[in-house]
């Protein structure tokens, strides 16, 4: 059971880190010319959203690694 809770906890954390450093990533890019003027709220809200995407995209590749990593000790 403790090491269940351990693989949520991790997958947790990898999942908001990751969002996080994507989101400063986002951040240093211009969406402006992409957004109609008065959308202000769509375009943060999709951001947002792709924000959430990537990260736990991203997130998900490195635990899945993790995992794989874990697993080669039962090839020898």
């Amino acid at each position: 059971m403790q090491t269940l809770a351990q693989e949520g906890l991790i997958g947790m954390l990898s999942h908001l880190i990751f969002v996080i450093i994507t989101w400063q990533v986002l951040q240093s890019l211009n969406f402006d010319e992409l957004f109609r003027k008065h959308k202000v709220f769509e375009a943060r809200i999709l951001i947002i959203f792709i924000t959430i995407a990537i990260g736990s995209t991203v997130s998900n590749f490195f635990l899945d690694f993790l995992q794989w990593a874990q697993q080669l000790i039962y090839l020898f």
